[in-house]
C-alpha cells in the first residue's frame, strides 16, 4: 500500500556533503514520525536523525551540527542534509516512516530500500 523511494547517495569525499530524500507514496491518509537511520556491514542500525509531523527534531550526537533533517508534507517527503561528511558516516541510509493507511485509525511502519553512502579520504 505504501512505499518508501530514497535518492541523493553516492561517494563523497571527506568534508563533502550530500542531501538524501525519501519520497512515501501510495495509500497515504496522514504521516507521523519520519526518521533516518543508517548501518555500516557488522554494525548494528542505529538512528540518526528523526522529525514529527509537528517538525521536532532529534539528531545522534555523532551527527549533531553537521546534518539537517527536514520535511516537506505536502510532498509526503523526508530531506537529510548531511554535511562535513567523515569517513565514519559510511553507511547505508535507511529511511523509515509512521504511516496512518487511507481509511485506517492505525500507524504502520515502512522502511525505505537504503542508499549507499561513502566517504573517502
Amino acid at each position: 500500500q505504501v512505499q518508501l523511494v530514497e535518492s541523493g547517495g553516492g561517494l563523497v569525499q571527506v568534508g563533502g556533503s550530500l542531501r538524501l530524500s525519501c519520497a512515501a507514496s501510495g495509500s497515504i491518509g496522514s504521516i507521523n514520525d519520519m526518521g533516518w537511520y543508517r548501518q555500516a556491514p557488522g554494525k548494528q542500525r542505529e538512528l540518526v536523525a528523526s522529525i514529527t509531523s509537528g517538525g521536532s527534531t532529534k539528531y545522534a550526537d555523532s551527527v549533531k551540527g553537521r546534518f539537517t533533517i527536514s520535511r516537506d508534507n505536502a510532498k509526503n517527503t523526508v530531506y537529510l542534509q548531511m554535511n562535513s561528511l567523515k569517513p565514519e558516516d559510511t553507511a547505508v541510509y535507511y529511511c523509515n516512516a509512521d504511516v496512518r493507511r487511507r481509511g485506517s485509525v492505525f500507524l504502520y511502519n515502512y522502511w525505505g530500500q537504503g542508499t549507499q553512502v561513502t566517504v573517502s579520504p
